[in-house]
């Protein structure tokens, strides 16, 4: 969380990507964490209509976002067939760092392909995102989001300090500690010994 909060502090154009699970669940703590960075938040949906976009775009204005793009898309990201492939150029498509919350693999992918530093927050490890994404955060979301704006906050105070992580994060290492850790807790459930009744 620390790591990704580096690089959206030092982001020239740093987007969160929102879809309907995101809104539902965390809108407020979005519309924070924009604010903090500061930070574009744009709507992207699998399952997209002009109707849907409009009430997930009205969830962030009432949790308090000035502004909300993805309701006039302009551009496509390549590789993408479906509606996900809409963003706004002054969105997701210029954007140089995105938080892609809640986020499919394919679409996490098509971003790192075009040379974005893609953020996912997923509890999966293992699963297609968190292992495309550049910064993928192993947690649950309503938890992760408030994490990422506390220490965007220390970070804006402390630029060297920002610059050092981004610069040293280790990609493999933070995945392969997460996995290590798993696989030690799942050992450990195993061998614990039933309670007598």
């Amino acid at each position: 969380e620390k790591a990704a909060a580096a690089f959206l502090v030092r982001a020239k154009s740093p987007v969160i990507s929102v879809n309907g699970n995101v809104a539902a669940l965390a809108a407020t703590e979005v519309v924070r964490l924009a604010r903090a960075i500061p930070a574009k938040i744009e709507v992207n949906l699998f399952h997209r209509t002009p109707a849907r976009v409009h009430r997930i775009a009205g969830v962030l204005r009432k949790a308090g976002a000035k502004e909300v793009l993805g309701l006039r898309p302009d551009a496509r990201i390549p590789g993408l067939a479906s509606k996900r492939a809409l963003a706004q150029r002054a969105g997701i498509y210029g954007a140089d760092v995105v938080l892609v919350p809640l986020e499919d693999g394919d679409r996490t992918e098509a971003l790192v392909r075009m040379g974005k530093v893609a953020i996912s927050v997923d509890l999966n490890p293992l699963s297609r995102t968190s292992r495309t994404a550049t910064v993928p955060v192993v947690d649950e979301l309503t938890r992760a989001i408030p994490n990422i704006e506390k220490f965007v906050r220390e970070l804006l105070e402390d630029a060297k300090e920002a610059a050092r992580i981004a610069r040293t994060y280790d990609r493999a290492g933070n995945l392969k500690a997460t996995y290590s850790f798993l696989n030690w807790r799942l050992r450990n459930l195993v061998r614990r010994p039933k309670k007598k009744r």
